[in-house]
């Protein structure tokens, strides 16, 4: 939280095994919400049989101009892929519950 007592969150996802670039996305940034809806949309194109193999990170942070971004949050899993495994071409909606963990670092990429 800022010192206005709101925050500015964004999220970044990550696709791993790391595909490059195309595995890496960025949400609009939410100013001064401690409640952000991103209602983003973002697709991978992964072949059936590779799915079960990808873990999708989601990194919540709080943008800062000037300073390093503040950490908020993270889920990662294969939960994600295993129901698109079961549901082939559906598409698949889940909420996170994002844990705190002060031990990741944001990158500009």
């Amino acid at each position: 939280m800022d010192s206005n007592g709101y925050s500015d969150p964004f999220v970044k996802i990550c696709l791993k095994p790391d595909m490059g670039k195309k595995a890496k996305n960025k949400t609009q940034i939410k100013k001064k919400t401690l409640n952000p809806e991103f209602n983003e949309e973002f697709s991978y194109e992964i072949k059936h049989g590779e799915l079960a193999k990808k873990i999708l990170n989601i990194f919540v942070w709080d943008y800062d101009m000037g300073t390093s971004n503040d950490f908020i949050g993270e889920q990662g899993g294969v939960s994600e892929a295993l129901e698109c495994l079961k549901n082939k071409d559906k598409k698949i909606e889940r909420w996170h519950v994002l844990l705190n963990d002060n031990t990741v670092k944001d990158t500009d990429d």
